[in-house]
């Protein structure tokens, strides 16, 4: 979902690995007022994606439960080994 009126007013949180220092790229994610979540990578900011609250929540329960993890995985297919 494309969001062309993003209030100025966000806080966007940087998802960085701890210690990281330098603009990155990383994702920054920022949750609205209006139940809308919205991520950006630092090196566009312009560009933002918006999704619902509820899709961002089922989305990080997966990342807990391990449905994403073949695509950390070095040179699994999908991961970032692969994509080099």
């Amino acid at each position: 979902m494309a969001d062309r009126h993003v209030s100025t007013d966000l806080t966007w949180v940087r998802a960085a690995p701890e210690g990281e220092e330098g603009p990155g790229p990383w994702i920054e994610i920022a949750f609205g007022p209006d139940e809308l979540v919205r991520l950006r990578v630092t090196d566009d900011p312009a560009n933002i994606v918006t999704t619902t609250r509820t899709k961002w929540e089922a989305f990080t329960k997966g990342v807990l439960a391990g449905e994403f993890d073949h695509f950390a995985e070095l040179g699994g297919e999908g991961g970032p080994a692969a994509q080099a």
